[in-house]
């Protein structure tokens, strides 16, 4: 297959995920019902629902960035990278369902446990992904740099969300904070842990 050929089927690999990545956004945000009752205080009541659906907005929103960045360095369309690709997508489409779950049920010990694990399902879909990208792609020494940085990265928040599971036990909101932790470390182009890794080679 011609390279302008390859190029096109990445391309729509990253425009199919665009797609299913929207609509992932659009079914988290129909979940925000709005309150029979008029009146701030009843929209207040609701702090629990916003809050859940501003964690996972920005979750989906980091995916779909990254998704973007990671498919900038493959340069074929394999059968790995399409299966990959759809069990990243398959894990993010869990996300809407675990941010009404725990926005209903006020943070409690079981959501917030079933919400680190529907955050775990795509990142497991998302290492897998870029080590196909990362073996089959571009292998100039930018791409081998970024892959091991946000390869890193991957391994750290997995790390971070069984952490977190692990302390819902003792508090759902040392769960919530190990969320909130992992979003924030991707966020931040430079951390403290960026530069441990970086010293360490």
């Amino acid at each position: 297959m011609a390279e302008g050929e390859e190029g096109q089927g990445v391309s729509r690999v990253e425009a199919f995920s665009d797609g299913v990545i929207a609509i992932i956004i659009t079914i988290m945000v129909l979940e925000l019902k709005v309150p029979v009752e008029d009146g701030i205080s009843h929209i207040l009541s609701m702090w629990h629902l916003f809050l859940a659906y501003v964690l996972s907005y920005v979750y989906v929103g980091l995916y779909w960035g990254n998704h973007h960045r990671l498919l900038g360095h493959a340069r074929s369309v394999t059968n790995g990278l399409i299966w990959s690709n759809l069990a990243l997508l398959f894990g993010l489409s869990l996300v809407p369902f675990g941010t009404a779950y725990l926005g209903e049920h006020e943070f409690s010990r079981t959501a917030t446990q079933v919400y680190l694990v529907t955050l775990i399902l795509p990142s497991l879909g998302y290492v897998w992904l870029q080590k196909v990208i990362a073996r089959t792609g571009a292998q100039h020494e930018r791409a081998r740099d970024y892959h091991v940085q946000t390869t890193r990265k991957g391994y750290f928040a997995m790390a971070v969300y069984i952490g977190g599971l692990a302390l819902t036990f003792v508090s759902p909101w040392l769960g919530i904070a190990c969320a909130a932790l992992v979003a924030l470390f991707w966020i931040v182009p430079q951390t403290p842990l960026d530069r441990l890794f970086a010293r360490r080679g």
